[in-house]
């Protein structure tokens, strides 16, 4: 499918479920609300692409180049974003329940209120990133990196984060019930 056909779907408000989208070009686009629910958006390029309430719920987007996306409010629950680039993207309220985020780019992102219980972030790079508010229980977060994040009032209840850095990150109100933080480096013993 070309760049065209694709825009064209989306505009009709066609579903793009399941579809296979290899690779394809989709920089600087507004695919807002678009249903690509289960498509194959691997190597996909969406710098800057508007996926405002876009539902990606169990879409593979391993390796896709997400630059500065909007993702306000998108489904992207079970979705494999594993070695994505994310940087600079507001996935602000977004639903990353389950994903799969092996060494994400997350720098610079904003995923103040964003749902990411049970997400697998090993290794996730997240230096400067705002979770404010953001659910994280029962993730794994081994080897990820949240140096200087805000993590004002978020939740990381159960989860696992052996060898994680939080040095100089924002901790204020955060609940750590339950978690297994065995190494992680910037966590202040209560």
């Amino acid at each position: 499918m070309t760049r065209d056909e694709i825009l064209a779907k989306i505009a009709a408000g066609e579903s793009l479920a399941n579809a296979e989208l290899i690779e394809a070009d989709l920089s600087y686009e507004s695919l807002k609300g678009a249903d690509l629910e289960g498509a194959d958006l691997s190597n996909a390029h969406l710098q800057n692409s508007n996926l405002e309430g876009a539902n990606l719920r169990k879409a593979n987007l391993k390796g896709a180049f997400l630059f500065g996306c909007n993702l306000y409010k998108a489904i992207l629950d079970e979705a494999d974003l594993s070695e994505c680039n994310l940087q600079d993207s507001n996935l602000e309220e977004a639903s990353l329940k389950r994903a799969r985020m092996y060494h994400v780019a997350l720098l610079g992102s904003n995923l103040d209120g964003a749902d990411l219980t049970e997400a697998d972030l090993t290794r996730a790079r997240m230096k400067r990133a705002s979770l404010a508010g953001a659910r994280l229980d029962g993730a794994e977060l081994k080897g990820a990196h949240l140096e200087r994040s805000n993590l004002k009032k978020a939740s990381f209840v159960k989860v696992k984060a052996g060898g994680a850095s939080f040095t100089n990150a924002q901790m204020e109100e955060v609940d750590f019930e339950g978690a297994d933080l065995e190494g992680a480096i910037g966590i202040k013993s209560s």
